[in-house]
């Protein structure tokens, strides 16, 4: 079971990041979870949104009963909505003195798309030195392929990681998630605010960081550049099974039908699952107790785990490994998550209750840990254009009369 159901509120006066206010221009993941990452600490999110239809992200994934899918609600939690045309020069305006009063800006547009509209690094660093910008494209801002279109697939790819999933010699595949890299950017992009954050508490200078989707990806490569360097060694897609450096080191089906994890990267580890396995014998000298013996004898190695392995439930083999000290885990769907005693020790699903849906809605809770300063949800995602009228006047004190003319105008 989940924790018991928090009541929503979108006041941010709480928290190591209360009195930071980001802007979040930004569509879909990559830079909106740097965002969403500073309101789970306390920021003060205002998430600007095109009038007509709002971020593309309210229609990614399971709809619900409000029309915006369940991805929104919990992907752009504790953000406030307001709707805001950055094409048109009023809007450009009212954007400009938001700017003026902000601490952080979030994009992920196009490189060159913000200065198309006169809203550049330029213009904006000028109306607030202080202002941390972060800029999130496939590519970057600079090089010869800052121009093209870039998405989480295609920086797996381009990045080197999709190269390295599946099976051998077959198709490469899609690592885990296809919004992997955008999360991974997301969260480089949050470091870099957070650096420039500090840098500008020091030197009341702001900057802006220049965060690219494969970059990222590329950053979580070992040692494949190094090994390339030094050996013109090229690493192949190994499967379930990956036995460069250490064996077993993969997965392995269970006669259950389910699939553990197992881990031996030392000759001791090893040692640990010949006693789970009730085979002591496997961990001796000659046999394949010495690691370089079980790299150059990975399949023997593998052959023999996997027929253990498929011999118990998985269940069976996870106490045993267990009470030997053998590193192992089940793969967990989501649904054996959802059961997970760790999990729920450690309050990792939060439940918060959507009442505009009459639903309660479970989602990831807030990472890291904190021990003083936790972060924490205090609103799904807002509905397109919620709190437009409640930070115009808030922020820029414009009044009734003047949003009525901006509303008529379809500025907002």
């Amino acid at each position: 079971m989940t924790e018991t159901p928090q009541s929503a509120t979108t006041t941010a006066s709480f928290g190591p990041l209360a009195g930071v206010r980001v802007l979040d221009v930004a569509t879909v993941v990559a830079a909106p979870f740097c965002a969403t990452v500073m309101g789970e600490f306390g920021a003060d999110v205002i998430k600007i949104e095109q009038p007509k239809g709002g971020d593309t992200l309210r229609k990614f994934g399971t709809p619900t009963s409000r029309g915006d899918t369940l991805t929104w609600l919990s992907e752009s939690r504790n953000k406030r909505s307001i709707t805001l045309d950055l094409r048109a020069a009023e809007g450009a305006q009212l954007f400009k003195d938001l700017v003026a009063q902000a601490d952080v800006l979030c994009e992920n547009f196009r490189t060159g798309t913000l200065e198309k509209w006169g809203l550049g690094w330029d213009v904006l660093h000028e109306i607030n030195p202080g202002l941390v910008m972060l800029r999130i494209t496939g590519y970057g801002q600079t090089g010869p392929y800052r121009d093209r279109p870039g998405f989480a697939r295609i920086a797996h790819a381009v990045g080197g990681l999709a190269h390295l999933t599946g099976m051998p010699r077959g198709t490469p595949m899609t690592p885990g998630s296809t919004t992997l890299a955008d999360y991974m950017t997301g969260l480089y992009g949050c470091i870099g605010v957070l650096i420039a954050l500090r840098h500008r508490d020091l030197t009341g200078e702001g900057q802006y960081i220049d965060a690219a989707l494969y970059e990222s990806v590329f950053r979580c490569t070992e040692e494949l550049s190094s090994a390339y360097s030094q050996h013109r060694t090229v690493r192949e897609r190994t499967g379930s099974q990956q036995n460069d450096f250490a064996c077993p080191h993969g997965h392995f089906s269970t006669h259950d039908g389910k699939w553990v994890a197992i881990s031996c990267a030392t000759d001791q580890l090893f040692a640990r699952l010949a006693d789970a396995m009730h085979q002591p014998e496997l961990a001796l000298p000659e046999n394949y107790g010495v690691q370089a013996t079980r790299l150059a004898r990975a399949v023997e190695v593998n052959e023999i785990v996997r027929d253990w392995c498929v011999s118990l439930d998985r269940a069976e083999i996870l106490r045993r490994c267990e009470e030997t000290g053998t590193p192992a885990g089940p793969l967990n769907n989501i649904a054996d998550i959802f059961g997970d005693r760790q999990v729920h020790s450690r309050r990792n699903l939060v439940s918060i209750d959507a009442e505009d849906i009459n639903e309660v809605i479970v989602a990831p809770a807030p990472v890291p840990r904190l021990s003083e300063t936790p972060g924490s949800i205090r609103s799904l995602g807002p509905k397109l254009g919620e709190h437009t009228e409640e930070v115009l006047q808030e922020v820029l004190g414009l009044d009734a009369d003047r949003l009525a003319e901006l509303r008529a105008s379809k500025v907002i």
